[in-house]
């Protein structure tokens, strides 16, 4: 999957579309929920280098909220690296030259969407339930 099919997904999965919040970096583009503004994935490009690869051309990648134990499992998998700029205990950076599967992207991405979607409060059925919770 390439930057475009992802963006494109995004679109027609979630209906979210980019922000670029960044001026001095024009091709960074943040994917929010509506509801809560919290970010799902971060689409930007970095010099291979940065990532521990040969070379210095750029690499357009993604970063996704990810639970941290298949954070552990995906380590080493072609194409999947510590975060890039985020929390790398719960945050995971994959490649967007073919090298990881769409199958695997499409993953990290339901994961992303979900841990950082909005909460829903319940409130208390009752006052008794509610007089319950205060301590």
């Amino acid at each position: 999957m390439n930057r475009e099919e992802l963006e494109a997904y995004i679109r027609n999965h979630y209906a979210a579309q980019p922000d670029y919040p960044w001026a001095d970096t024009p091709r960074a583009a943040v994917f929010r929920h509506a509801g809560n503004r919290k970010w799902f994935a971060l689409v930007m490009e970095v010099l291979r280098d940065k990532l521990g690869l040969a070379g210095t051309e750029k690499l357009d990648i993604v970063n996704f909220k990810c639970d941290p134990i298949l954070i552990a499992s995906l380590r080493g998998e072609p194409g999947i690296f510590p975060a890039y700029h985020m929390n790398k205990s719960s945050w995971i950076t994959a490649a967007l030259d073919g090298s990881v599967q769409a199958k695997t992207i499409e993953l990290l991405l339901d994961v992303s969407y979900e841990l950082t979607k909005p909460k829903i409060r319940r409130k208390p059925a009752n006052r008794k339930e509610a007089d319950d919770t205060k301590i």
